[in-house]
Parts: structure tokens; C-alpha cells; sequence
């Protein structure tokens, strides 16, 4: 290195901003003696250097950290308090800072991970201090903060904190203090809705954190809220998350009718630079797409485990979020996003864990407004269009007009699901949970004695389908845990669809190709009956299935006797005719039994809130960039 010849010192050979420089002393130098006050001042006066500091502390082992806890425990004291003074630019940058450093921190692995994050953070004697000063200081900042920015960073560390300290009891200093009203606030104020998705997704994270353990008062602020606008706006937020993680979807293999885009649609209200979803120019081969697939969706569908939580709380927020309107009439409504969203999410379930997690949540959604009369009266009555996937075959047809029900696109969807997702490892849980929504919406159909438009021959090929699978995979199948009340739950589907039809089938030969699809798959009926032990009475719906089967079958083979060739017409007139003769199980017996129940779910629920905090840290730490 040459020298300098002002200060006749030597000179670096590549210039290295003075942050760096700090970011050096500060975790790689093991020095004992407190650093002075015009340090930290510093430090926080000068814009960060992310990708700097990140690298600092990625290098930064965890026992490293424990050897220079004196260090992080400083840092964080300071920031609180340069936060506090609420002056520019040290407290914005004091809340970017924080986030990296929680984000990668709190990511390390440690031998024992909550008293070694409580050491290196603030010490044992002083965590109660140090946590509680913190959680006040985001709080006011999410609140109160002088800019929209500030806010929205506020909310990002907190993010960062709660996702990273999720196992251990850091969270339950933000538990305590409730921050629920400033998040709620700013949701209501943020104009753009994509960015309203974080204190929304901040909300859900507090309301899960040991919600099967101890009280929590979050669940208590979605069942009390009452703020119209503000529904409103979470609902946009909403809308719009489910259009960007859609557009994720399209990018990777595009299905998009004539005279529609991604771009053109994210852009109208100003969001097309955080669509991150160009489509290719050069289509992608059928590897790159599998491989695409596999990470979706993206990360900010962790925010629907919020909407989970205000739709099993809030009855007043199901009504909104069925019958809100489209912000203009080029968008889709926002419920009609998140169908259309959930379309995609369902024909690639199977592709990875992740995946099938967030199709489960979103079918406890559709589950509990389809199992409410009141809102499951309104799918049936609220009509708009709804794009449903169409990237891999079969192809579900078509709707005749632009509006339909939104129940009708709903059948559509678990229809769908359930005919892409057929595989040796069958996922039970998302087929239980599909299964139990079709059965919601059929029972509400029958009692209220609705009668939808819809092609209803599609749903019988792909429930029959689903019957014909199971018979021909049973070694595989019969291993699986809840195989037998998947199986038992499809077929008392199929029960109920045979004896109510009447009362919601708008034509006679929708109900005429159900026994039509029945007879022929008599032998597949009979066969899962056996390998998957259902109980064999008179009045099981198994029994009823292969009565009804076997009852037409005899009826064809008498009329084949006379003549050796029947028509397809022949046997639906003989299908008509053993009506008289059929006797049928009375629809009461065959309803679902017992409401929705949150704790039949815990389980399920507990990954999928560990999925949702995985990838909310991975979401603030990749807006730290």
C-alpha cells in the first residue's frame, strides 16, 4: 500500500466507507471495554451498509457472539434509545439495523437457544428491562412514527423479533403489550395495499404464538373488531396478495386468456415494481418449470394465517370479505382474488410440503364460511367472475357466463384439487379438508333447497375418480394415516349428493348421470369397502353406494338379456325407470356431524405457523436487502 502523502499514512488500496469500518469493530474485534456513546452515535448517523453488515454478521459465529455479548447487548441498548429520540436519520436507520441484526441473530443455531439469544441480547438480569423498553419503542414508532417509512420499518423489526424468537419467550413481551390498535391503524392508513400485508401479517404472527397454551388477547381484538373501513382494508390488502402470489404462478407457465397480463394488472394501482413476477420471454422447459413450482408460493402468503384468524373470529368480517366489491371493474373482487389465487395453490399442492400446508389453511377458511348459513347463503347469492387455473389438464370447462356464485367457482376449485393431486403419497389432510368443504356447501345446497347452475357431471367424474384411485393403489394407499376416514368421508360425499340431489340439481339428467357413474364404478365401490374395512351395515353410505350400484346394474343386465347392445340413451331411460323401485337412506342421517372445531385441527395448525414464521422471517430479511 502506498502512503498517503498528506497524512504520510498508509492508504487502503480499495476505499471502504466508514460504516464498514464499524461494522468491523463492532463484531469482529473481541474488545472488552465499553464502547463510548460518540460510537454508537455514529454508527446510527450513518447510512447502513446492509449487505456489509450482513456479512458481518453472517461471520460471526454463534459462540463468538456469546464471547462479545457485552457488544450486541450495546448495540441494541443504543438503538432503543436513538429510536426513542425519534430524530432523522439515526432513528430510521436505527430500525434497519435492528432488523438485519435480529433476522440473522436470532437465525443462528445455539446449544441452547433461548437462554443463549437472552445472553447475547441483553443478559438474564436485565432482559425484562431491555425487552419491554424495545416493545414500547415499536410500538409508539408503528404507531406514531414522524413518517409512513419509519412505521413501516417499526413493523419490520417487529416482525423480525417475533419470527426469529418464535421458540423462545421473547415474544411474550410483545404479547403483553398489545399492538394490536397501531397495526390495525396502520393498515387503515397505508394507501398501498401490498405494504398493509406486513402489520396484517404482524397481527396473525402475535395471535398464534401459544394459542393453544395460554390466553392470548390478540384472538380477542379479531372478535371484537368492528371497524368497517378498516375490514374493508385488510380485505384489500388481502386481494391483493393473493394477486401478486397468483401472478407468481402465471409467470412460471402462463395460462392467460387473450388481452390480460400480470404487469397490466399489479401496475394500475402503482404496484408493478413489487410484482417480481415477469414472465419469461423464452418458455421454460417442463424441468424449470417443476422446479419453480416447487417455491411457491411466495413467502407473503404467510398473512393468511391472519385472515384464518379474523375469519374463524369475526362473522362480521366473513360478510365483508364475501360481499365486498372490486376497487374497479377491470380487478377481480377481492374474494374472487383469493379463489382464484387458492386455484393455483391447489393444482400444484403435491409439489412440496409447504405448499400443501398453505392449502390446508385456506380450505379451514373455506370451511368455516361454508359451514355458517348466513355466509355460506351469500356464496351461494354473490355472483362475479373468477379466473381458476388452467395449467394442467383436465381442464374443468368453462363458465357460460362471466358471473357466477362464488360457490360454484369453489366447487370448481376443490374438484380440481382433487383430481391433480391424486398420487401414491396422498396427502389425506388436504382430501379430508376438501371433502369436509364440498359437504358443507352440498348440505347447505339440499337443505335450503338451492339450486345452482353448474356442470355438475364434472364433480362426479372427479369425486368417482378419487373412488376409482383408491381401489386400484391399496397397497400403497392403506398405510397412510387417516386413509380410512378420507376414504369414509369421500364416500359419504358421494351418499349425500345421491340422496338429496333432488332437492339442488337443476336438471334430471345431472342426477341421471350420477347413478349413470355410479353403476359403472360398482366393482371400485365394492373393492374400497373391503380394503379399507368401512363399516358394512345397511344403512352406511358405502352400502347405499353399491345398493343404488347393484340395484342398476341388475335392472341394465335384465334389459341386456333381451337385447345383447343398449345405447347410451337405452340405459339412462332404464336409469329413470328403477327410480320408482329405488329406495333411498333419508338425507338427515347422511349431514356432517358437529360444527368446526379449532382444536381438531391443532396439529395441523402448529405447522402451519411454523411455516408462516419461517417465511416471515425470510420476508423482512429479504426487504433488508
Amino acid at each position: 500500500m502506498e502512503q498517503s502523502p498528506l497524512t504520510q499514512q498508509a492508504r487502503p488500496d480499495v476505499f471502504e466507507p466508514k460504516i464498514v469500518g464499524l461494522y468491523r469493530q463492532l463484531f469482529t474485534e473481541a474488545e472488552e471495554d465499553e464502547k463510548l456513546e460518540g460510537f454508537w452515535r455514529e454508527l446510527f448517523l450513518l447510512r447502513p451498509d446492509i449487505p456489509r453488515l450482513r456479512q458481518a454478521l453472517d461471520e460471526t459465529d454463534a459462540d463468538s457472539l456469546l464471547q462479545v455479548q457485552h457488544q450486541p447487548q450495546q448495540l441494541l441498548h443504543y438503538a432503543i434509545d436513538t429510536l426513542k429520540t425519534r430524530q432523522a436519520p439515526a432513528d430510521e436507520n436505527a430500525l434497519d439495523t435492528l432488523t438485519v441484526f435480529f433476522a440473522i441473530v436470532l437465525a443462528k443455531k445455539y446449544t441452547n437457544p433461548s437462554a443463549d439469544i437472552i445472553e447475547i441480547l441483553a443478559g438474564l438480569d436485565r432482559v425484562d428491562a431491555v425487552f419491554t423498553e424495545l416493545v414500547a419503542a415499536l410500538d409508539h414508532a408503528i404507531k406514531d412514527g414522524r413518517t409512513i417509512s419509519i412505521r413501516q420499518k417499526a413493523v419490520r423489526t417487529a416482525i423480525a423479533v417475533v419470527s426469529g424468537g418464535y421458540q423462545t419467550a421473547l415474544v411474550s413481551y410483545f404479547i403483553h403489550r398489545d399492538f394490536f390498535p397501531a397495526l390495525m391503524k396502520m393498515v387503515h392508513q397505508l394507501e398501498n395495499p401490498l405494504q398493509a400485508s406486513e402489520p396484517f401479517l404482524l397481527a396473525g404472527l402475535l395471535a398464534n404464538y401459544n394459542k393453544f397454551e395460554v390466553h392470548n388477547q390478540y384472538r380477542v381484538r379479531f372478535a371484537d373488531f368492528v371497524n368497517h373501513e378498516t375490514m374493508d382494508r385488510v380485505i384489500e390488502s388481502v386481494a391483493w396478495t393473493c394477486t401478486l402470489l397468483r401472478s407468481r404462478y402465471i409467470a412460471i407457465l402462463d395460462d392467460t386468456p387473450t388481452g390480460w397480463t400480470v404487469a397490466g394488472t399489479l401496475s394500475y394501482v402503482g404496484l408493478g415494481a413489487l410484482a417480481r413476477a415477469k414472465p419469461s420471454p423464452a418458455a421454460l422447459t417442463e424441468e424449470q418449470q417443476r422446479d419453480l413450482f416447487k417455491g411457491q408460493p411466495g413467502t407473503e402468503t404467510a398473512c393468511l394465517l391472519t385472515l384464518y384468524d379474523f375469519t374463524l373470529a369475526n362473522k362480521l368480517f366473513c360478510r365483508h370479505l364475501i360481499t365486498q366489491p372490486a376497487s374497479d371493474k377491470s380487478q377481480s373482487t377481492p374474494f374472487g382474488a383469493f379463489v382464484s389465487f387458492t386455484s393455483y395453490l391447489y393444482q400444484h399442492a403435491y409439489r412440496s410440503a409447504r405448499s400443501s400446508l398453505y392449502a390446508c389453511l385456506t380450505l379451514l377458511v373455506l370451511l368455516i364460511l361454508a359451514e355458517d348459513a348466513t355466509t355460506a347463503k351469500l356464496l351461494c347469492e354473490t355472483a362475479a367472475p373468477v379466473r381458476l387455473c388452467r395449467q394442467r389438464p383436465p381442464f374443468m370447462p368453462l363458465p357460460k357466463t362471466a358471473d357466477r356464485p362464488y360457490a360454484t367457482a369453489i366447487i370448481d376449485l376443490l374438484a380440481d384439487g382433487i383430481s391433480h393431486n391424486l398420487r401414491k403419497r396422498l396427502d389425506t389432510s388436504f382430501f379430508l379438508q376438501s371433502l369436509a368443504v364440498l359437504s358443507r356447501l352440498l348440505t347447505y345446497l339440499a337443505k335450503s333447497r338451492t339450486k345452482l347452475g353448474y356442470h355438475w357431471s364434472e364433480l362426479w367424474r372427479s369425486l368417482l375418480s378419487f373412488v376409482r384411485f383408491l381401489s386400484q393403489y391399496p397397497d400403497d394407499l392403506r398405510a397412510l394415516s387417516d386413509i380410512t376416514e378420507t376414504v369414509q368421508t369421500l364416500v359419504d360425499v358421494l351418499a349425500l349428493a345421491l340422496t338429496t340431489g333432488e332437492a339442488f340439481l337443476q336438471d334430471a339428467k345431472d342426477y341421471d348421470d350420477l347413478f349413470y357413474k355410479l353403476v359403472e364404478s360398482g366393482d371400485a365401490l365394492a373393492k374400497i369397502r373391503d380394503t379399507y374395512s368401512l363399516p358394512k351395515t345397511e344403512k352406511s353410505s358405502i352400502d347405499i353406494l353399491i345398493g343404488v350400484s347393484k340395484h342398476y346394474s341388475e335392472l341394465i343386465e335384465s334389459h341386456r338379456s333381451k337385447k345383447e347392445h343398449l345405447s347410451p340413451k337405452e340405459v339412462n331411460q332404464i336409469i329413470k325407470q328403477g327410480y320408482e323401485t329405488l329406495s333411498l337412506e333419508p338425507k338427515e342421517r347422511l349431514e356432517p356431524v358437529g360444527m368446526f372445531r379449532e382444536a381438531d385441527h391443532k396439529a395441523k395448525l402448529k405447522q402451519i405457523a411454523r411455516i408462516a414464521v419461517a417465511d416471515a422471517a425470510a420476508l423482512v430479511s429479504g426487504a433488508a436487502l
